[in-house]
């Protein structure tokens, strides 16, 4: 279990305009080795008022909403309950922001903390003009390329602090809220999404993945043969397609296979094999968490990249999670 596995969310207020203010908001994953992948995320919540936004620099609204009640200059949006989605990375320069433009994918901690920021600067109207008069926006929602994360309500916190040019001169926001959101497998399916099966060299059987590990097969409702002419024209990634699997016993998206190559007096060694049976949706930045007691004396790892695990509230136990090395991703 991740002690950490939470994305963190940040307003900050940095100036206050005739009808509102100026605030930047950064969402911070500090989960150890889940990130999020493309589509990206996307952020919403509902106004506790009227406001609108005037402006937004390093994302954009994904709906305008009805804005007939402005006559000119417009405003970004007049959604009641916006949705905020990242901009692409070939995104105009006038329109980014630091740490923007990564098409919604976040990297987990682990992997690249540096990767691991999303932030935006957004212009609000019709809202309070200062500490008193302000109202934090509520019901807030996290899709992390899809559902799976509950947000707390936003809280006043204490003003962030920031450090301007050589870092001498301190500065801090006018006023900060804050939230965070967990992820939970089960709100995104009773089902596990990966199996594993196991092999060793000693012996020519395959302890396969448990038939229905992830589901069963409902016909070819949900799955696609491998041999079918149906994934020739699987052509638009709509988020049924993106799910679209093959057909096989255990029904899972992913399968991790553990073969047992060789066993010696000094060491032992293992090949690790991940599986994508989904058709129409490529895992660039995977992760693999492993728990296994020997891997307190893992002394080599070749094809992949690796980084040991405190395994929360179990200190004599060893995890390590892995993943893929710059050229080594994992396809469809």
């Amino acid at each position: 279990m991740d002690p950490h596995g939470r994305i963190d969310v940040k307003w900050d207020v940095m100036s206050w305009t005739p009808d509102g203010y100026v605030a930047v908001v950064t969402m911070t994953n500090m989960q150890t080795y889940r990130h999020i992948e493309s589509p990206g995320w996307t952020l919403g919540w509902k106004w506790a008022k009227k406001e609108v936004i005037w402006s937004v620099l390093g994302a954009q609204a994904s709906d305008q909403g009805d804005c007939s009640s402005f006559k000119e200059n417009l405003p970004h949006s007049c959604k009641k309950n916006p949705s905020i989605i990242d901009l692409l990375p070939n995104a105009p320069f006038n329109q980014q922001f630091s740490q923007c433009c990564k098409g919604g994918v976040l990297a987990s901690q682990g992997q690249d903390p540096a990767a691991a920021v999303s932030s935006f600067q957004i212009s609000i109207g019709r809202s309070g003009t200062s500490k008193k008069t302000i109202s934090l926006p509520q019901d807030f929602y996290l899709l992390g390329s899809g559902p799976g994360y509950t947000c707390t309500a936003a809280a006043v916190v204490s003003p962030s602090a920031f450090y301007l040019g050589d870092g001498r001169r301190r500065s801090q926001a006018l006023m900060t809220w804050s939230l965070t959101c967990s992820y939970s497998q089960t709100i995104v399916s009773k089902n596990p999404s990966c199996c594993v099966s196991m092999s060793s060299f000693y012996s020519t059987q395959i302890t396969p993945c448990p038939s229905c590990s992830c589901g069963c097969q409902q016909g070819q409702a949900n799955c696609v043969k491998k041999e079918d002419h149906k994934i020739s024209s699987l052509v638009e990634k709509s988020k049924a397609e993106r799910k679209m699997v093959q057909c096989t016993e255990h029904m899972c998206p992913i399968k991790v296979h553990w073969h047992v190559k060789n066993n010696y007096k000094t060491h032992w060694r293992v090949k690790l094999t991940v599986t994508n049976f989904r058709y129409r949706t490529n895992y660039t930045k995977w992760t693999l968490a492993v728990h296994h007691p020997s891997l307190r004396s893992l002394a080599n790892v070749s094809s992949f990249l690796y980084k040991p695990l405190m395994v929360y509230g179990a200190s004599s136990k060893v995890s390590t999670f892995f993943w893929a090395l710059q050229l080594t991703k994992f396809h469809d």
